[in-house]
């Protein structure tokens, strides 16, 4: 420890590095991961600072409140500010099994949560905030919704895009509109589970169509169709959960082509998209009058905000997917859709979803250098489908990444197949639902020497 009568550390402002009390705070925490400052170490008076940087004592303060909020900080009374020992973490196991954004660098997100809500609370009328409202949306929520959308779809008529309380609750109201109990849905062998979910409990059956390494098989799709006369495919073709795999523009095209040529109906679930880099236009695109595209605020943003976008062409199909949704969900919450609707307008949602771009980014990259030959991500996006060696089964795995404390999702629970068997020996690991880079390099270390070696038999302690 250093001579409490000698403090150390002065950080370095950019010109044009955003607020200045943030840039303290980054450069703090910087400077403690890269050991410039140890725990311990006392940090200069607020004022000496404020002197030393050229910056009023408020910018100081502001920068020290957000170091401790972020662990980095202790105070010691009239003795000063010090370098707090690493926080404690009573959570035993690394969660890298869901699929949330990672918290963006450098954005002040309580800021923007409380200049948000101020400004709806500015505009909003509070009793409309605190009572029922039409499904659907507000006439500013489906403005906002069509302003969300236009990176896909250029202009678009916000009359046709409904709000929703997330895309799990789009999918199911769906589900019930435009199929009937014993229909089949088909989808990739691997696929998103809360379609499952949604299947089951209404009594539709699910169908895998063969896919290959650019997604699904449009020969297979039509076979399929034809077979099982099926009302509906589902198909998440962006950073695809679980492969991440991007489906190429061509295979869009064609199985557009498909759903035209059987008059069959597809649910686009594409959360992902605005996270991608260059993607193909969606395949609503190419079938506006056959696909029913959701895009959803809680991948690309912050799983808080329960707020998906659904674009329907068809007013008789948009009227029957209400009524569907209503039945289990009256509404988006309207305070949420109303920060949400706020966000879009002023550009802070668009600023959020680039700070959670680049961390995701950051994270594949951390990744790819950890796990090496065994990467198959594509860069960007929130997770990485890992094909395992030979001498590991996905329920293995998982097991023993449980004995670890990790938590990953094995391949059997994305399979299409009510039984719930595999086509793949996968894990699904989740990059963004782990706050601190620091643990979640430390999972993935952990992880990378768990591949490398062979299972163990696994007894069970009796205490």
């Amino acid at each position: 420890m250093q001579d409490e009568d000698v403090p150390i550390w002065s950080p370095r402002l950019a010109m044009h590095g955003g607020p200045r009390f943030l840039q303290i705070a980054d450069a703090l925490q910087a400077a403690v991961a890269d050991g410039v400052l140890t725990p311990g170490d006392r940090l200069p008076p607020q004022r000496h600072l404020a002197a030393q940087l050229g910056v009023d004592l408020t910018t100081i303060t502001r920068a020290y409140d957000e170091a401790r909020r972020r662990h980095l900080l202790e105070g010691r009374g009239a003795r000063g500010t010090y370098v707090a020992a690493p926080k404690v973490e009573l959570t035993s196991v690394l969660d890298l099994s869901m699929n949330t954004p990672p918290p963006p660098d450098g954005v002040d997100f309580d800021d923007m949560l409380k200049q948000g809500l101020s400004q709806v609370l500015m505009r909003a009328d509070a009793e409309l905030l605190m009572t029922y409202h039409l499904g659907g949306g507000s006439d500013a929520d489906r403005k906002a919704g069509a302003q969300w959308l236009a990176p896909m779809f250029g202009q678009l008529d916000a009359e046709q895009v409904l709000v929703c309380p997330g895309a799990q609750a789009a999918i199911a109201a769906l589900l019930l509109a435009l199929t009937e109990p014993g229909d089949v849905i088909l989808a990739e062998p691997a696929s998103y589970p809360g379609l499952r979910a949604a299947a089951t409990q209404f009594g539709r059956r699910l169908v895998a169509v063969e896919a290959d390494q650019h997604g699904m098989l449009p020969e297979r799709l039509e076979q399929a169709c034809r077979q099982h006369k099926s009302a509906l495919v589902y198909l998440n073709p962006t950073l695809q959960n679980p492969t991440a795999i991007t489906m190429p523009e061509q295979r869009r095209k064609q199985l557009a082509g498909v759903a035209q040529r059987c008059q069959v109906r597809i649910v686009e679930d594409d959360p992902y998209w605005l996270l991608a880099e260059a993607p193909p236009p969606p395949i609503a695109s190419w079938a506006p009058e056959q696909v029913c595209y959701i895009s959803t605020l809680s991948k690309c943003l912050t799983p808080g905000l329960r707020v998906a976008f659904v674009l329907l062409r068809d007013p008789q199909e948009r009227e029957r997917f209400l009524v569907a949704l209503r039945s289990f969900a009256l509404m988006v919450a309207p305070m949420t859709a109303a920060l949400a609707t706020q966000w879009i307008f002023d550009g802070s949602a668009a600023g959020l979803m680039e700070g959670v771009r680049k961390e995701a980014r950051l994270r594949h990259r951390m990744a790819r250098d950890i796990l090496a030959g065994r990467y198959s991500g594509a860069g960007d996006g929130l997770h990485v489908w890992l094909e395992l060696p030979g001498y590991w089964s996905s329920a293995q795995l998982a097991h023993a990444a449980d004995r670890e404390g990790i938590a990953v999702t094995p391949a059997q629970a994305f399979a299409t197949d009510t039984t719930g068997s595999a086509s793949v020996n996968a894990i699904r690991i989740s990059l963004g639902s782990t706050k601190d880079r620091g643990r979640l390099r430390a999972g993935l270390q952990r992880l990378s020497q768990l591949l490398a070696r062979r299972p163990e038999s696994f007894s069970i302690a009796v205490v």
